[in-house]
């Protein structure tokens, strides 16, 4: 697939074919293309958790759902998902990277970075597997692990303190789906995002 058109095939699938899994390489090809996304000083402090077996998929949602007993259309259809991937972060990985010698920052002051880049750089390897999702043919929605929830996450699978969630990825072949009500607030143009040489009129 061109990726002009990878890109403009890219949306968020929220139901999913529960019998149809994905196959192992196109998994594996998934993680792989999430590991060549950018990250600040090659730290690549980034984690991600498989869950392929229906066991593990049954216990992510009744560790993350604010009620594990509900019912609803959006976990109906996410539940159905094969496989899910949680993309994590490692804070650390970038201050002690940065307090290396070519860097510097023996200091590990978290006020010299303008942005948390460790999140940042995980949404990004997020973005490399949601675009290759669209490649294969597949369907996926990157979703947060709501903040109530996270210690019941951890507990859950192990995840050391030091890896922060950013966010979940539910894969698989698309089922009949429905459009976010959001879409109604149509897609801003790119005279309305993109500023050339400077922010407005002096």
């Amino acid at each position: 697939m061109e990726f002009a058109e990878v890109v403009r095939r890219r949306r968020m699938v929220r139901n999913y074919d529960p019998d149809r899994p994905v196959p192992e390489a196109v998994r594996d090809r998934l993680l792989a293309h999430a590991l060549r996304a950018p990250s600040a000083g090659f730290s690549q402090g980034w984690g991600f958790l498989v869950l392929s077996e229906p066991a593990d998929r049954q216990r992510f949602w009744a560790a993350t759902s604010p009620d594990p007993a509900a019912e609803n259309r959006w976990l109906t259809g996410m539940r159905r998902a094969p496989l899910v991937v949680v993309a994590h972060s490692d804070k650390q990985a970038y201050l002690d990277r940065y307090a290396e010698s070519d860097k510097g920052w023996a200091d590990r002051d978290e006020t010299r970075w303008p942005v948390p880049y460790w999140h940042i750089d995980a949404g990004m390897a997020s973005l490399m597997i949601l675009l290759t999702v669209v490649d294969e043919g597949l369907g996926a929605c990157f979703f947060g692990v709501p903040p109530q929830r996270v210690d019941a996450y951890r507990g859950a699978f192990g995840v050391p303190d030091r890896l922060t969630p950013v966010g979940a990825i539910t894969i698989g072949y698309p089922a009949p789906d429905w459009r976010s009500p959001s879409l109604k607030r149509g897609r801003r143009g790119v005279d309305q995002v993109v500023h050339h040489g400077r922010w407005g009129a002096v």
